[in-house]
């Protein structure tokens, strides 16, 4: 029982992972059609804007259930209740510091800007979970449910570069530059405050997995608390009441009042955001303890090894676009982009067969090893 649950989780970041890889594509050889935050519906065509509204998902779901794996660390179904304080602390700089190393070079192919994105967001999110865990489990679902319902009554306030609070301000909630200097720029790409307030929360959901939970309940609570978070999407968002800083309006077509509505703002991530992706999140979960084992196996590889897969696919795009630009020359100013979406597509379909294997034989690896070191990727 313990181990189907455990592949749900397993299958949904896999799902996860495609769904990044799609949007990375679209990153490295769609960057002509670069969207905004929120997206601009009367110029995004609705194939691009679909595409990018998937990756929502991928952050809000990575960090919810980076939550519950914390949960199941510290209470493992065949051994004693342990303390994940040292490992959040320890796997939280390390992902900060690989976000600065490895990661950004994979973005830019140097470091004249250290891009503080999703890794880490998370990084941090692990580091204030481990700071916070010893506090009592309401404590923990009552600070998660304050941030993540609350922290659009900060978006009024702002600090300019220079101000007293601008920094901190950049790193929890405003998107900005910080520490500039000659020699590298640093720039908060990720504000971590939401994302602090979605791992408290995942954190707090852990006990459903527990194995002495039935699963007909955990099943139950699954499905119900993701439809409660639609519902509540679809009243604040659909009467504009509170939750995103852009309200949607009746368009011309079906397709763009659909758009407009689902507009919402990554960054930082709104209620409206947060609501809509892990209401998804929740019911899938629900879904995928019944998906067939072989299906389930194959997309659980890609979440067995989520940091292999993570790096090992952005080395690849970086290699593929550079040798696109040597081969064929730039063809939108500066840059090489396919024509269409659908090549995004294509190639996405593509690297997913081709980084299986690979990503596989890493996972069989990780999980036969005994080095330390090896469980963080």
């Amino acid at each position: 029982m313990i181990a189907k649950r455990i592949q749900s989780i397993d299958i949904m970041r896999g799902i996860v992972m495609l769904i990044m890889l799609l949007d990375h594509v679209r990153e490295r050889f769609y960057y002509h059609q670069q969207v905004s935050d929120p997206m601009v519906i009367e110029s995004t065509s609705p194939e691009l804007f679909f595409s990018r509204f998937a990756a929502h998902f991928c952050a809000p779901i990575f960090v919810f259930l980076t939550g519950v794996s914390a949960w199941l660390y510290c209470h493992p179904a065949n051994g004693q209740n342990r303390s994940a304080q040292e490992f959040l602390l320890k796997r939280g700089l390390f992902l900060i510091a690989l976000e600065c190393t490895l990661i950004t070079f994979q973005w830019m192919g140097n470091y004249n800007t250290i891009w503080l994105q999703v890794i880490w967001a998370i990084g941090v999110s692990m580091l204030a979970l481990a700071l916070l865990l010893k506090l009592p489990k309401y404590w923990l679902l009552s600070i998660g449910l304050i941030i993540v319902f609350g922290h659009n009554l900060l978006t009024p306030i702002e600090f300019e570069q220079g101000q007293w609070g601008y920094t901190l301000w950049a790193i929890l909630h405003d998107r900005g530059y910080i520490l500039p200097n000659d020699l590298v720029t640093i720039r908060a790409s990720y504000p971590v405050l939401p994302w602090v307030g979605v791992i408290l929360l995942g954190y707090c959901l852990g006990p459903v997995y527990a194995s002495s939970y039935k699963a007909c309940k955990r099943q139950s609570v699954l499905l119900w608390l993701g439809v409660a978070a639609f519902l509540t999407f679809a009243v604040l968002r659909g009467f504009n009441i509170y939750g995103e800083t852009l309200d949607w309006q009746v368009q011309q077509s079906f397709t763009l009042s659909l758009m407009s509505l689902l507009n919402v703002t990554k960054y930082p991530p709104s209620l409206a955001f947060l609501l809509i992706t892990l209401s998804g999140m929740l019911v899938g979960l629900r879904a995928l303890e019944s998906l067939n084992p072989r299906y389930g196996a194959l997309l659980s590889t890609f979440g067995s090894a989520p940091m292999f897969f993570y790096i090992l696919h952005l080395y690849v795009l970086l290699f593929m676009y550079h040798g696109a630009l040597w081969l064929f020359g730039p063809n939108y100013g500066d840059l090489f982009g396919f024509t269409n979406m659908g090549y995004v597509w294509l190639v996405t379909v593509l690297l997913a067969v081709g980084l299986y294997f690979p990503t596989r034989a890493f996972a069989r690896y990780k999980h036969s090893s005994k080095s330390a070191w090896i469980k963080y990727f």
